[in-house]
């Protein structure tokens, strides 16, 4: 359920900017899925607009009381100012933890 979660993020923020003609011609050029449903799993893609995401995810734990879900990635997207966007991230039992040079940071 977690790695739909961040899936889902990711896919609400590369579609956050208002989409252009070039957005909605966009092709897949790349799209690497390796998921069987069960153990780890990894998946990759890119666009000819830009658009890129990868993500890897494993159980860490496991048969433990603290087994959780890892989830690690980054997606990287073109804004409307012409920057290109880049968000790494963690999601494990500590929460959604992301991370990008345009992202608020929290008081240290």
């Amino acid at each position: 359920m977690k790695s739909f979660v961040v899936f889902a993020l990711c896919v609400v923020a590369a579609l956050a900017a208002p989409p252009t003609s070039n957005d909605r011609d966009a092709q897949i050029l790349k799209y690497e899925n390796d998921n069987i449903g069960i153990g780890p799993y990894g998946y990759a893609v890119e666009t000819s607009n830009g658009i890129q995401a990868q993500e890897n995810g494993q159980l860490k734990n496991v048969g433990s009381e603290n087994e959780a879900l890892e989830v690690r990635g980054q997606f990287s997207y073109t804004g409307p100012d012409g920057v290109v966007y880049t968000v790494t991230y963690v999601a494990d039992e500590n929460g959604f933890q992301a991370s990008g040079a345009h992202l608020p940071q929290p008081p240290q």
